[in-house]
């Protein structure tokens, strides 16, 4: 074959190549964001959840959301309970060669406990690391930019675990308040002391919190017990927003996380943001 030949037959084979990139469907955001972050371009990426102004509970897949998990070949979930919406859409379009990630299961976070588990940068990157192996056998032939492309991803995930160590360094111990355990697997690396935990729970399991658990919230804020207070800026109810605007009368810094990344930025920038917001508010004198 002369020089000419083999050159067309390279300009063919990436041209191939990039147009028959690896379907990927997952079902927030964040997990998208990162299989495109280590898939690079023999990845397509459709993520469902999106909008940071909608509250994930309430989401209600379309037809367009089932098309596209059943023209996936790879779909990552977040399980542990979180999106057990997209379980059905999974049944409903059975597909042997479709490759499922499950980062609940993986890292084992079962049903009941907290599902938030993209705030632990450890459930993270064992979900990269899944995704590289699920992309390295869908597509062979790319597996070392796959594995470039994790290592990277692992290499400036190390800026939020030095962001992580230097508040455990300096904060290990100190009381805040949160609304939910939306951040709670952020708050113990951090070795944060969470009170009202039964508060939390009974928010996150659509429960009425008991009044003696609110008088104990309202008694931490307007006794400044607490540095700050974490609460879902996505999906607060009415209970939750009282309590926020009493934190702020008291003088408690307040700090919002959601549950969806923000649009036109990183995974890791976002965590990143999200860090140095409560280490502003904890190094905030409480009045």
């Amino acid at each position: 074959m002369n020089t000419l030949a083999l050159a067309l037959t390279f300009a063919l084979g990436v041209s191939a190549a990039s147009a028959d990139p690896i379907r990927v469907v997952a079902a927030e955001n964040f997990y998208g964001d990162i299989a495109r972050q280590i898939g690079g371009a023999y990845v397509e990426a459709t993520s469902i959840l999106t909008n940071p102004d909608q509250d994930p509970h309430l989401f209600e897949a379309s037809p367009r959301t089932a098309r596209d998990v059943a023209a996936a070949q790879v779909v990552i979930v977040n399980g542990a309970g979180y999106d057990p919406w997209i379980a059905k859409l999974i049944a409903a379009s059975p597909a042997p060669a479709r490759r499922e990630i499950d980062v609940g299961a993986l890292v084992g976070a079962k049903p009941g406990a907290n599902p938030h588990l993209w705030y632990g940068p450890a459930n993270v990157k064992a979900a990269g690391k899944a995704m590289r192996e699920a992309f390295a056998a869908i597509d062979p032939a790319h597996a070392g930019a796959f594995a470039a492309n994790e290592s990277a991803f692992l290499a400036s995930m190390q800026s939020v675990d030095d962001v992580i160590a230097s508040l455990r360094k300096r904060y290990q111990g100190v009381a805040v308040a949160a609304s939910e355990p939306v951040f709670g697997y952020a708050a113990d690396a951090i070795g944060l002391d969470i009170a009202e935990r039964k508060f939390a729970l009974a928010v996150m399991n659509d429960s009425e919190p008991s009044p003696s658990d609110v008088a104990a919230f309202e008694d931490d804020l307007r006794g400044h017990k607490v540095r700050a207070m974490i609460y879902n800026a996505q999906a607060s109810a009415p209970a939750v927003e009282r309590l926020v605007a009493l934190a702020r009368a008291s003088g408690v810094p307040v700090v919002g996380v959601t549950e969806t990344e923000p649009p036109n930025t990183r995974y890791q920038d976002w965590i990143r943001g999200e860090l140095d917001a409560l280490d502003h508010a904890l190094g905030t004198p409480v009045n």
